[in-house]
């Protein structure tokens, strides 16, 4: 998505967000925004090829692995949207309070593990797996570290258009279990709340729908999804390991040991044959 949609959705007279401009070098940051609009949610935000390439995360990022966090992808947005803070006034698209919830730099990851660990890949494939749907990287913020993937799923909700992805952590030193965004309620920048931003009573009045909570998934489109998802990588990692402690796959049958079977079964018949004729004549 170009910043042609940013710019077509928003009335830069009417909003304080940075209108669409390209950043003079590239970057590798990235930036969680916490968005009090019509719902909560979290806007999770990469920096590739100068803009943030964005997703809408409805219970915000995880740093427990078993969290697999639905995240709608979302128009790409200006790079001078790293570091907005404000209230978009009603009448907007995407009216509300916004803060900024964590700051930091990322990496891609190779999708080839070395001795059991990911590596650093380029940006070229971090486009590649972005396509493919499956990109792997590492975040060094305040709040977020470690290895995380974003997957595109497959199954899709009935009225999709087909932009629902998964945001995964890693195992690694930096897991939290029960992790939960809501305990960070301050900017990681100006260190305000979100009435402190929003200013108004609006904002004052507003409260979230419910909680990120640890039950089960309720959607039963994105419940069977996870399923399907939690198989296929149980698959996947039994084949890596497989591949790093060297085993073998089973030898293919070859010609000779073919023909060797054959002959070898020709024999024992010519011997079965043989003994009864012998048993006839005796």
């Amino acid at each position: 998505m170009a910043l042609e949609e940013y710019k077509r959705k928003r009335q830069f007279d009417q909003t304080p967000e940075p209108p669409p401009s390209l950043p003079k070098k590239a970057g590798h940051r990235f930036v969680v925004q916490e968005h009090r609009a019509t719902r909560l949610h979290f806007d999770f935000r990469l920096e590739l090829d100068g803009v943030l390439k964005s997703w809408a995360v409805p219970k915000g990022p995880s740093l427990d692995p078993s969290d697999k966090r639905l995240s709608m992808m979302v128009e790409d947005h200006p790079v001078s949207y790293f570091d907005f803070e404000g209230s978009i006034p009603e009448g907007n698209y995407g009216a509300g309070t916004v803060m900024v919830w964590d700051v930091g730099t990322w990496q891609p990851l190779s999708t080839t593990m070395v001795d059991g660990k990911y590596v650093p890949a380029s940006d070229e494939e971090a486009r590649s797996m972005i396509a493919k749907g499956d990109l792997k990287f590492r975040l060094s913020g305040q709040r977020l570290k470690g290895d995380f993937a974003l997957i595109h799923m497959k199954a899709r909700r009935p009225g999709s258009k087909g932009n629902e992805w998964l945001l995964i952590k890693k195992k690694d030193e930096h897991v939290v279990d029960g992790f939960a965004a809501e305990q960070y309620d301050t900017s990681i920048l100006t260190k305000r709340t979100m009435d402190d931003i929003g200013g108004d009573d609006h904002s004052k009045q507003w409260t979230s729908s419910k909680p990120a909570g640890r039950g089960r998934v309720k959607a039963a489109w994105l419940a069977d999804a996870v399923a399907k998802f939690d198989k296929q990588r149980a698959q996947q990692r039994k084949n890596e390991e497989a591949t790093a402690s060297g085993e073998d796959k089973p030898p293919k049958k070859t010609k000779s040991t073919a023909k060797t079977k054959i002959t070898s079964a020709k024999s024992t018949k010519e011997k079965k044959t043989a003994k009864s004729s012998l048993k006839r004549t005796a």
